[in-house]
């Protein structure tokens, strides 16, 4: 689980460093934040729909182990959080939907909270690998709960300023 959060660190530098070359669209942290985060969900998201022959990611049965046995519908849960996860990186990338995204995207995030509680003492090997331990998987749930309740913090009327004078010119 920890190269998820390497790929949130690596793309959310990689966005601000972008910003700092003068792309504009990245010259807030909590704009690159939100790229990052949609760059990751993408990645999990893909591993909702990859077949179990595919050995070089987790796959939909590793995912559908993971489910509680009180979820109905495991096959069909593991499906529809990965397309809600798809929706949730794509309104993150627009600003028009990034905050409605981002905190639907915690709800989310919260709502999956049971699967990784779940999976890590019911010992749920993921992709060939032994269940990630509780210490590690609450934590890092907490991160992306932080980030994107951060990227939905509405910017301050400056910075609001600023991108409409951009996109005027």
């Amino acid at each position: 689980m920890f190269d998820i959060v390497i790929v949130l660190a690596g793309a959310l530098l990689g966005f601000r460093l972008l910003g700092a070359l003068g792309v504009g669209r990245f010259a807030t942290w909590q704009v690159s934040a939100a790229h990052a985060m949609a760059v990751m969900l993408v990645m999990t998201a893909s591993a909702h729909f990859v077949p179990a022959s595919v050995e070089i990611m987790p796959s939909h049965a590793d995912l559908v182990g993971m489910v509680p046995p009180f979820v109905p519908y495991p096959d069909v849960m593991v499906y529809a959080t990965g397309v809600l996860e798809l929706l949730g990186a794509a309104g993150l990338v627009l600003a028009a939907t990034r905050r409605a995204a981002a905190i639907c995207l915690a709800l989310l995030f919260v709502l999956l909270l049971p699967a990784n509680i779940y999976a890590a003492v019911a010992d749920v090997p993921f992709n060939g690998d032994e269940a990630t331990p509780l210490w590690v998987r609450i934590p890092e749930q907490l991160l992306y709960i932080a980030v994107v309740l951060w990227v939905a913090r509405r910017v301050p009327d400056g910075s609001t300023r600023v991108m409409r004078r951009e996109f005027a010119g």
